[in-house]
């Protein structure tokens, strides 16, 4: 099994900007085995800070393996003036922007398969049209090709 780390990806910021996702915790939620990941942000209160969760979930009666992948990132809302008394009201969060992966394959299925679709998917949501080597270490190529969760 693979031993949880450090997720390390980069924004698509100009210039890219390197963004470090710290493991916190790996748990059983009813049917899933769920690893949750933070980026620890000084400057941002927990409940702000971006987010990585993976999920493996129970094989289906059918024999088909259900696994996600969540990016979530909290946006701050922008305190400017304080009240009468002067006050001034510490932020919340605005809203969160996030994108869910989701990947299920058939207990038949092989990891040569498992891998395909999942780079040409990846390669789909980028727009890439060369040819590309496809990333296979690493926690989603581990949870979605190789079935794998972190440890």
């Amino acid at each position: 099994m693979s031993s949880i780390a450090n997720i390390v990806a980069f924004d698509g910021a100009t210039p890219p900007v390197s963004h470090t996702f710290n493991p916190i915790s790996i748990r059983r939620e009813g049917k899933a085995n769920v690893a949750f990941y933070r980026e620890a942000l000084v400057s941002v209160p927990v409940y702000a800070q971006p987010r990585v969760t993976l999920s493996q979930f129970d094989r289906s009666g059918g024999g088909v393996y259900r696994n996600e992948v969540l990016v979530e990132v909290p946006v701050m809302e922008s305190v400017t003036n304080a009240n009468s008394a002067g006050y001034t009201a510490a932020p919340k969060v605005a809203y969160i922007n996030s994108v869910k992966g989701i990947s299920m394959a058939h207990e038949r299925s092989d990891i040569a398969g498992r891998r395909l679709v999942r780079q040409l998917a990846i390669n789909i949501f980028g727009n890439v049209s060369t040819s590309v080597v496809p990333v296979v270490t690493g926690p989603t190529p581990e949870l979605w090709d190789l079935q794998i969760m972190p440890t």
